[in-house]
């Protein structure tokens, strides 16, 4: 093995001196593994609109080459859509992540608890319905609503994000009961 260059040795006076370990980088930093991968997917997870592979290299905290082989290498997988090309933008395909999910329903739950889940989730978002007396949570004025209500605007919003998730939920549900048969999830979860 080769002695490192002298100017990279330590001298007599600093090897009397016991290292300063606080400003040595933590072994859980340098031997990131698989988690410069979660760095990316979580950053693309974020994605509601249009990001270059600089924007999501600074969003994961990696180097932009990396963030344009892990941006290739989603949309491949349908994770991410590519939006442009010069420069090349991207955004999360949330198709994708829904049909992911619905696959997770069905493989953790049997028909009789989607039902369930189902008839709860439906129930919430027509109580909300009633609340603001509309037929979407989209067709709500926050500062309206509040404003004849008596609420802060953070409750009326905090509601109507309550009802936006019911919808999205009984969705997720209803797609994960209408494409699986019945047999095979009580089946899955019996075993």
């Amino acid at each position: 093995m080769e002695e490192p260059r002298s100017e990279l040795q330590a001298n007599a006076e600093e090897r009397t001196k016991a290292p300063d370990f606080d400003v040595l980088t933590s072994p859980e930093e340098l031997v990131r593994g698989e988690r410069t991968r979660d760095d990316f997917f979580d950053a693309v997870l974020g994605l509601s609109t249009p990001a270059t592979a600089s924007e999501v290299a600074d969003l994961a905290g990696h180097g932009v080459d990396a963030a344009r082989e892990y941006l290739e290498w989603f949309e491949q997988m349908g994770i991410v859509k590519q939006v442009t090309e010069s420069p090349a933008t991207y955004v999360r395909n949330q198709s994708y992540l829904n049909w992911r999910r619905v696959q997770a329903l069905q493989d953790e739950y049997s028909t009789a608890e989607l039902l369930d889940f189902l008839k709860d989730e439906a129930a919430r978002a027509e109580e909300l319905s009633e609340e603001f007396d509309v037929a979407s949570p989209e067709a709500v004025s926050l500062s309206k609503h509040a404003s004849t209500t008596d609420q802060s605007i953070e409750d009326v919003w905090e509601a109507v994000s309550a009802w936006k998730t019911a919808r999205h939920r009984v969705d997720l549900l209803e797609r994960a009961l209408a494409t699986e048969s019945g047999d095979a999830a009580d089946q899955r979860t019996a075993v």
